[in-house]
């Protein structure tokens, strides 16, 4: 057994910032799209700004998510390989 518990926090933190139905669903477009605003995101999801702004710092806290600004607007992107190669496996079994 592997007494390394750095490796496995580091990955339970992952998977407990993606353990929410918005995020998995912003994670999930994103990749999907390639990068997105906040502006289209709140179109899509139908929430307010402030309640994906919220779950937008939570995923980059995480490392999931980096912004680019671009003028006015920032277009997240997911920047994390681990991270989409499990959304891509869950997405495969939903779908």
């Amino acid at each position: 057994m592997d007494n390394d518990y750095a490796k496995y926090n580091d990955a339970a933190e992952i998977l407990k910032v993606l353990a929410h139905p918005i995020r998995l669903c912003i994670v999930a477009g994103l990749l999907k799209k390639g990068c997105c605003n906040v502006s289209n995101m709140q179109e899509c999801l139908e929430i307010p700004q402030s309640t994906i702004s919220q779950h937008l710092q939570k995923l980059r806290t995480a490392g999931i998510i980096e912004g680019t600004r671009n003028g006015l607007e920032v277009n997240y992107r997911v920047c994390n390989e681990t991270v989409t190669e499990i959304i891509s496996i869950l997405i495969s079994k939903i779908n």
